[in-house]
């Protein structure tokens, strides 16, 4: 990153984990420019989360000639919540915004997110929540995904149809006070209200996957999924908000 880079605040931050993602991780990056460009000053963050193939070396020769570009790799892989964290933890921007390294969620719509927190004037929405129509997986993928959504939203009540969508926008500064935990990244509707951050929803794309292979099956995402959603109710039920009394002063 140059000096001139560094000086230049970024409106927003960009944070995209991905893991052996080499065919696709360009594409994304030139769809994330083309559409975030006109907003202003930003950087993207690609968190390379122990690939075996050259994502990293992609990322890298991109970054030559793209000083928002940043690279953070972990040695092994520690799954997309921890990317995503390390993404975050390390990004320079108060408004934070993420999208999976698959290419399946247009950047075209990281926008419609992006303005609502960064123009914004609601101080209390802390989560902008993209919600796939017309996806495109596999048959199977959307079955099971549709099993989970409808268990997680009559336990959690949080009002979301998609909540594994990664197209995501939310205050960075937000998302750190969460508790962190692995899969939380699924959790984060729930999890920003638990805070009392109001979370609006929004109807993204979705593109099929034109590369590569999901790093999860579905009855991986099952099986960590029941645990996930009962620690996650566990969480909601046991918050307890106090507000403290106004701030005292001593008088002689």
């Amino acid at each position: 990153m140059t000096e001139q880079a560094i000086r230049t605040q970024p409106a927003f931050s960009i944070v995209v984990p991905a893991r052996n993602e080499a065919p696709n991780i360009g594409p994304l990056i030139t769809g994330i420019e083309t559409a975030c460009t006109p907003l202003g000053a930003f950087e993207l963050i690609v968190i390379d989360d122990g690939s075996q193939d050259d994502t990293a070396a992609r990322v890298l020769d991109l970054a030559e000639t793209r000083p928002w570009l940043r690279l953070l790799r972990h040695p092994q892989s520690g799954g997309q919540s921890a990317a995503v964290h390390s993404g975050v933890t390390a990004a320079r921007a108060p408004i934070i915004a993420t999208l999976d390294g698959d290419g399946q969620n247009p950047p075209a719509d990281l926008p419609k997110l992006l303005v609502l927190l960064v123009n914004g004037n609601d101080p209390r929405l802390g989560l902008v929540a993209g919600q796939r129509v017309a996806r495109r997986d596999t048959l199977s993928k959307r079955v099971a995904s549709r099993l989970a959504n409808s268990l997680r939203k009559s336990l959690l009540k949080d009002g979301t149809r998609d909540t594994g969508c990664g197209l995501k926008a939310f205050r960075r500064d937000a998302f750190l006070a969460l508790p962190f935990f692995n899969h939380m990244h699924r959790y984060l509707p729930a999890l920003f209200s638990r805070d009392g951050w109001r979370v609006a929803l929004v109807d993204v794309g979705h593109m099929p996957r034109l590369a590569g292979h999901s790093n999860y099956t579905n009855l991986q995402r099952g099986l960590v999924g029941i645990r996930d959603l009962i620690g996650v109710a566990w969480l909601i039920a046991r918050r307890k908000t106090v507000q403290p009394l106004p701030e005292e002063t001593l008088h002689d």
